[in-house]
């Protein structure tokens, strides 16, 4: 299946209809104008997508590529809190887009309906604007007052990507948008520990969806029997370095699964104890025994059976979980969702929204490549920021067929260029994973 006519379908609406009638809404564009929305959301995604640090003038530049003529000085008191809300509303259709690629030939994530990963990330925000996403707080007196939180859900079979989400930075991952959102049944989810939830594991049961996380340390646990187990207790009871045993969690909610243990070497369990430490310093709290005793094992829960899923498979399937970190990486340290050029808050969060935007639209065009299990995101997001005024000119002509073949260019570019090598002494993980059968 070629998605790029679905890619070129979603980039057209998003920035052309879907960025007007934001424009309109939100009072952005007050009457018929040189800037309207689609020409101002073109100018900044295309302009950052390119180069995230772009100035005020290179956005000037993008801007003449797509047609549109302003000086550098219009364009600078158009970044207001109606230009913010105008991206905003944008940002937020086209998050209701999901474009998925060809599957890529895994057999281990083959064996589900699909595999999802989840997890969220923080970016900080000036304290003017705590009124709009409300930060943590903490000791720092800059700075602490406001954050938004990026909530994603990433299909690793067809790389879909649910989100950017925004919410408030103060909210807890357990009251996601995502965590209500169902997944089909058949899928495998693997969260990170923030979205550690009985009630949420217990939903995710009842809609016949699998689960694999780490167990929250504090969770009460129960043998079949009905025994109550201290987890650190019911660890050292088995004179084994591997274990794969049933279990209950919860005192009242006695939900099933399987707990799979596995004693970690000691130089990695006298890392794991120093950063413990280190964090428990940080908070001015002292750990607990158990948490310290904790650090010897890696520990998961799973609902997922035993003729499914081994004990020794799903330690490397934990592993892609590591990709939504990757991907969040991707995001600050090349697409810079984080750093900005001014102290305007406005300003500033236009600039954010922009480029979680192009970011979400690299994305789509990074599904081209998603088959090859050893895609390389990095190489693609670098051929894509190459390309990116090559868009913004195929835009400019106001033809299907010109975004049609700049995005086909793109594609094989990434098709033939943008691979991981295989490593001997630390392979990868998708070589890990199509070590599986």
């Amino acid at each position: 299946m070629n998605i790029i006519p679905q890619i070129t379908e979603a980039m057209q609406t998003v920035l052309t209809t879907t960025a007007d009638d934001a424009g309109r809404l939100t009072g952005f564009v007050k009457r018929e104008r040189k800037l309207t929305g689609s020409s101002f959301v073109k100018t900044v995604v295309f302009g950052w997508l390119g180069k995230p640090d772009a100035s005020i003038e290179e956005l000037t530049q993008t801007a003449a590529s797509l047609g549109i003529e302003i000086s550098p000085q219009g364009l600078d008191k158009r970044f207001t809190l109606e230009a913010s809300e105008c991206l905003k509303e944008t940002l937020s259709k086209a998050v209701g887009t999901l474009i998925s690629s060809n599957p890529v030939a895994i057999p281990i994530l083959m064996r589900f309906n699909s595999v999802y990963i989840q997890d969220s990330s923080v970016v900080v925000l000036p304290d003017k604007l705590c009124d709009i996403f409300q930060g943590c707080g903490g000791s720092s007196e800059i700075n602490t007052q406001s954050s938004v939180k990026l909530q994603v859900r990433l299909n690793m079979n067809t790389g879909a990507l649910a989100g950017p989400y925004l919410q408030a930075g103060r909210v807890s991952d357990r009251s996601s948008y995502l965590q209500e959102n169902p997944l089909p049944k058949g899928a495998l989810r693997i969260a990170d520990l923030g979205y550690f939830s009985l009630d949420n594991l217990s939903l995710l049961n009842t809609q016949e969806v699998y689960w694999l996380s780490k167990i929250f340390s504090q969770c009460q646990v129960s043998d079949p029997n009905g025994k109550k187990w201290d987890l650190v207790e019911l660890l050292s009871t088995h004179c084994l370095d591997k274990l794969d045993i049933p279990l209950l969690l919860g005192v009242k909610e006695c939900l099933p699964c399987r707990m799979l243990a596995i004693r970690v070497p000691e130089n990695v369990a006298k890392e794991r104890l120093r950063r413990i430490r280190v964090d428990a310093i940080r908070r001015g709290k002292t750990p607990s025994k158990s948490q310290l005793k904790l650090a010897n094992w890696t520990v998961l829960i799973t609902s997922v059976p035993q003729e499914l899923l081994t004990l020794d498979e799903a330690f490397v399937l934990l592993r892609i979980r590591w990709q939504i970190e990757l991907l969040f990486k991707l995001w600050k340290s090349h697409g810079k969702i984080d750093d900005w050029r001014s102290d305007k808050p406005y300003r500033i969060l236009c600039e954010v929204y922009a480029k979680l935007l192009a970011m979400l639209i690299q994305h789509w065009i990074l599904l081209t490549c998603w088959r090859f299990p050893n895609r390389s995101l990095h190489k693609a997001a670098k051929t894509v920021q190459k390309h990116a005024l090559h868009l913004a000119v195929a835009f400019a002509s106001c033809s299907k067929e010109r975004l049609h073949e700049a995005l086909e260019v793109i594609g094989r570019c990434l098709a033939f260029g943008c691979r991981l090598n295989k490593r001997k002494k630390k392979p990868n993980t998708y070589q890990l994973l199509l070590e599986l059968t």
